[in-house]
């Protein structure tokens, strides 16, 4: 039920922020007879949870080994795992089918709805609030936490004050402002005394310094190989000064400013933040399958079947149609010439674009692409067996506040599942 607030509420709980680690903190309370109250400062629930999957809603990942799914979440693992063991992909997959909501798995073990549809899972969570008798206050803004003595003694909304003896923040980090997630909850976490991790995008596109990679806008890339590199020496960019520092294979996207898709993504954090010491190289590899031995034969082989084919008819057994002109005017070699004229340097160069095609990445796209937030609340401040605050008596977070992302892939939304979960399991 959604209520203007007219005087001070008293609640065992009160969850800000209500997006899906808010929910299920709210639902997890409320299931051990808690009387709690959701508040969002939007019109509605799950703005976010929307957009989440390009609407699907890619719920959760179906790994079960609870070491090897924390694994993927970086240096921060360690702390994720009692949330995750309290909580696992499995009771997630559990708990929507009590919602009402079947499931399908996809490539790389990705849950969705068997509808496709984010509107779905959100219409289930409200579904299990209403349940619950969570009391749900919309277009309701916190204006301030009140704390005394390390204990929140009550929160300031434009609706009026609410007296909790327990409070939780999941208000998200700063992806997607448009949702609401502005970063109000980091001030209000800095304020009570939490110490803020810069707060960066992640898992979001980037951005290319060549001109040229508005041609490609557009083309998706499958079963390639992509490398990140970085210069040893920032004062000296000469190619040979780069060095790897990771690689991945799968899927890619060109975009009119540069590149994104799930390896881009998942490589955006680190590269947000090598981009401080200066300018990323991304190397693409279209043909990992061959190494350039077995690419140069194989170029040899159609160049030998078109022989009497001018070049530029040459590649679309080798390529997608749509960057052949590119690769054409990259490797200096006559479009109008036949290839069985094609010198070795010719050949030569072609392949290097092919195995090593390379593009500078000069910035991240911003939060209003990003699709989760890395940075957050130090996690040294948190108990990660209750998540509860080492530094206020009477306050929890959870979700994306916490300086803790994953890759694409469900993990993301399974953080928020399993943090709030834990986080409702307070004791009084």
């Amino acid at each position: 039920m959604n209520k203007n607030i007219t005087q001070n509420q008293n609640y065992d709980l009160t969850v800000i922020g209500g997006g899906p680690a808010g929910m299920m903190t709210a639902i997890s309370a409320a299931s051990k007879g808690k009387d709690v109250a959701l508040i969002e400062k939007n019109r509605r629930l799950g703005q976010k949870l929307l957009l989440t999957g390009k609407g699907r809603c890619n719920i959760t990942n179906a790994e079960n080994d609870i070491k090897k799914f924390a694994k993927e979440y970086g240096k921060n693992a360690h702390f994720l795992l009692p949330a995750l063991y309290n909580f696992t992909p499995q009771d997630t997959l559990h708990f929507f089918m009590q919602c009402g909501i079947n499931t399908k798995i996809e490539r790389g073990n990705r849950v969705f709805p068997q509808s496709d549809k984010a509107s779905d899972v959100l219409r289930g969570l409200v579904k299990m609030l209403n349940k619950q008798n969570v009391e749900i206050l919309l277009n309701t803004k916190v204006v301030s936490i009140i704390s005394k003595n390390n204990t929140i003694k009550k929160i300031n909304t434009d609706k009026g004050d609410i007296i909790s003896k327990n409070y939780v923040v999941a208000t998200g980090g700063l992806s997607y402002p448009e949702t609401g997630s502005t970063g109000d909850g980091y001030k209000w976490a800095e304020k009570l005394g939490h110490k803020l991790i810069l707060p960066r995008p992640a898992l979001v596109g980037v951005i290319v310094k060549e001109k040229w990679i508005k041609q490609l806008q557009g083309l998706s890339l499958k079963n390639v190989k992509i490398t990140l590199h970085q210069p040893s020496d920032p004062d000296h960019l000469h190619p040979s000064s780069y060095k790897k520092l990771d690689e991945k294979f799968g899927e890619a996207l060109f975009t009119n400013v540069g590149m994104s898709g799930p390896i881009i993504l998942d490589m955006s954090k680190k590269i947000g933040g090598l981009l401080q010491y200066g300018p990323c190289k991304l190397v693409i590899d279209f043909k990992p399958a061959l190494d350039f031995t077995q690419l140069d034969k194989r170029l040899l082989n159609d160049f030998q079947e078109f022989d009497k084919k001018m070049f530029k008819n040459s590649l679309n057994q080798l390529l997608p149609s749509k960057i052949i002109p590119l690769i054409i005017e990259l490797s200096k070699i006559n479009p109008e010439k036949r290839v069985n004229q094609i010198t070795r340097n010719e050949r030569s160069r072609l392949l290097h674009l092919l195995k090593e095609f390379e593009l500078t990445v000069t910035k991240t796209e911003g939060f209003e692409k990003a699709i989760v937030t890395a940075g957050g609340i130090e996690l040294t401040e948190i108990d990660s067996k209750t998540m509860k605050s080492k530094i206020i008596d009477n306050l929890y977070l959870a979700g994306e506040i916490l300086d803790i992302d994953g890759p694409t892939g469900g993990y993301n939304l399974q953080m928020c599942w399993s943090t709030g979960s834990l986080a409702g399991k307070f004791r009084s």
